[in-house]
This record gives C-alpha cells, structure tokens and sequence, in this order.
C-alpha cells in the first residue's frame, strides 16, 4: 500500500497491523554518530503502553522495541535504522462478529471499497496499534532535538469540556496522571466524565496541546513545504485527529488585524523577539524563535458498546455493539504519539534547512 512513508530527508515508513506478530518502522536518513540504545526509546514506549489506568485499553501489551539495524557500537552509523516491538496480547476472536459488517467511525468501509479486502482484527493498518513504530522512530528524533537544544512538550489540555486551567499548569503533572493533565484538578475532573462515559457504554474525544520550544528562527521553506502545513500533516495523519491548530488557530479568524499581529521589539540584548506569539512561532512557513504552539483534537473512540445502526456488505442492516478492549478516550495515549510526529516533521525540516544557504554548504566542505 502506498502511503506507509513520512519526511523527506528524514523518512520514516511503519509496518505491521494490530493484530500481527509486530509491528515496527524503518527511519532512514538519520545521522551518524549519534549515541543511541534501546534504553533511550523505551521509556517514551511506556508512556504510549496500554493498560496503565481506567482511561486506556485494558490490552496489555509490554511494548518492548529491538533495534535490528543502524547501530554499531552504541552509535548511529547513517544506515536505516530498523526498530520492532512485538505484539503479544492478541484476542482476534473479539472481532469475529465484525468480519462482515462495517463498524461505524472505522475505517472498514473505505479500506474495502479500496482494496478490496480488509483486516477485521482490530482494524489492521488502521489501528492505533499502528503509532507504536512511529513513537519509537519519534523518541529517536526527539533525542537528537534535545541535544540541539530543542524541548518537546506535549500534554491533554481538554477531554470532553473538561479543560485544564493554564494557570494551574504543572509540568511534572503530566506524566503522572492518568489523563496526561498538567492540572490536577482538571485531571481529577476528566477521570470522572470517563467514567461516566464508560458506564454510558460511551466513549469520548479531546485536545492534545504542545509547545515547541528552542527552534530557531529560519526553519521551514515557503510555499508548498511551510513549517506549519509540513507538522498539521504529520498531526493530522494521526487516526482520530480531527482538526489541527498553529498558535491561535481558528480563533485568529474572528480577531481584526491589530488584534492578531504579534509587535516586533529588540531586547536587551539586541534579540529579536515578539510581544505576543499568536502566530504560534511561525510566520510565512518559517519559524520565527518563539515557541512553535500546536494543538490537535481528537474524536471520541468510535468502538462503543452502545447498539449502532450499520450493514452488512451486502447491504443486509444489522444492530452492532461493539466488545473487546477498546479505549474510552484515546488523547491521554495519543499526547506521545502528537509528540513523536512533531519531532520527526521538525527534525525533518531542520535537516532540509542545511542547504538554504551557500555559506552553510560551503562551511560543511570546509578542508
């Protein structure tokens, strides 16, 4: 199938279904020389793991990622690097029933029109099992960001209308609580509407806000490849994201032009800095070294144990409720998965920006 490969310079390609023996990716066009193990890429796995808390799927699955390839001697070598984590909590007899109707919200209906043949278990491709590979290629990224100076920071800012008061903020928050808050009550808050959802047989859908700090100002080419459109399509190709917001977002649709624009000013140091940052760090495809501000929303898990209405594939109706393992709102699960993306199309982006000048190409073949 086309359409399993990501980045330019940086490209990743994903593999493996839900139900499968793995699933895993290839990143190629990583650099050499870098230090690189399986203990830098598995804490970020954890954080994406299922079965942590009432507000995920109860599938348990260890997450455990191999790196088969593109690491000699606890460095990267400029090679393919080829990572795999198992899959080990398989109950495809949860989907028998589905085989031949088409579940409401999934992709079930469009793959079969498409190909012709679809994977029932889980969805196949089409699972959010599927952004495993893509969190290990994105812990990857996101080390070699950090030691650049960049910092990632993704959270929950909403699930339903539960939103997180920003004055309440609290880093540390987020990976301690279950919903992926900063704000403890706001968690405390969430954690009840899930359950009220769950004893609904509901589900619900969210926010995932993330602040990119440390990028500086020149990242991004004009036109076709913006900063901006090239991170929405990384978020948006994340199943279940919706909509995707830059700074403002829609909000800069109702304001009037003095309202929006963010004042230019020297500092103290003769830096130039914005007053404001509505534009969310990027102005005409480029970065300007303000914090990139990016927020992705979610719809609510669309495998709910209420009956819906759908068909057969030969048209026949048929009542469904859908059983098994499902999460009841995937946004707490899908803040390290906004993350990775957004340090992939960033890495990918800061790669592509070596050859925006002579003097930088000229530098680097420097005898």
């Amino acid at each position: 199938m086309a359409g399993s490969s990501f980045g330019t310079i940086l490209k990743v390609t994903t593999w493996g279904e839900s139900h499968g023996p793995a699933v895993g990716c290839v990143l190629d066009g990583f650099p050499a020389g870098m230090k690189l193990s399986e203990e830098d890429i598995q804490p970020v796995m954890d954080r994406r793991r299922p079965g942590q808390s009432a507000a995920a799927t109860a599938r348990n699955e260890s997450d455990t990622v191999e790196i088969l390839s593109g690491v000699f001697d606890g460095v990267t070598t400029g090679t393919p690097i080829s990572l795999l984590v198992r899959n080990s909590d398989q109950h495809s007899e949860d989907y028998r029933e589905l085989k031949d109707c088409y579940r409401p919200g999934h992709a079930d209906y469009t793959y079969e029109r498409k190909y012709g043949i679809r994977d029932y278990r889980g969805g196949g491709r089409s699972s959010g099992r599927e952004t495993t590979a893509r969190v290990a290629a994105g812990a990857i990224a996101e080390k070699f960001l950090n030691e650049l100076g960049v910092d990632l920071c993704f959270y929950t800012a909403a699930i339903g209308d539960v939103v997180i008061d920003r004055g309440h903020f609290d880093r540390d928050l987020i990976w301690k609580t279950a919903t992926r808050m900063p704000d403890r009550s706001a968690d405390a808050a969430a954690m009840e509407l899930i359950e009220q959802a769950k004893a609904a047989k509901d589900s619900l859908g969210g926010m995932v806000e993330g602040r990119i700090s440390g990028v500086p100002a020149g990242v991004g080419d004009p036109v076709f490849h913006k900063l901006d459109a090239m991170l929405a399509g990384a978020l948006m190709s994340i199943g279940a994201v919706k909509s995707v917001g830059v700074g403002d977002g829609m909000f800069a649709a109702v304001r009037t032009g003095s309202q929006n624009n963010d004042a230019f000013y020297s500092d103290e140091d003769g830096i130039i800095r914005k007053r404001t940052n509505h534009a969310g760090g990027i102005l005409g495809g480029i970065s300007d070294g303000s914090d990139i501000v990016l927020s992705s929303y979610f719809k609510p898990t669309p495998s709910i144990a209420q009956p819906q209405e759908t068909v057969h594939g030969n048209g026949v109706p048929k009542a469904l409720s859908i059983h098994g393992r499902h999460d009841p709102v995937i946004v707490p699960r899908a803040v390290v998965v906004c993350e990775a993306m957004s340090a992939l199309s960033l890495l990918d982006a800061m790669l592509l920006n070596l050859s925006a000048r002579a003097e930088n190409v000229r530098k680097f073949y420097a005898c």
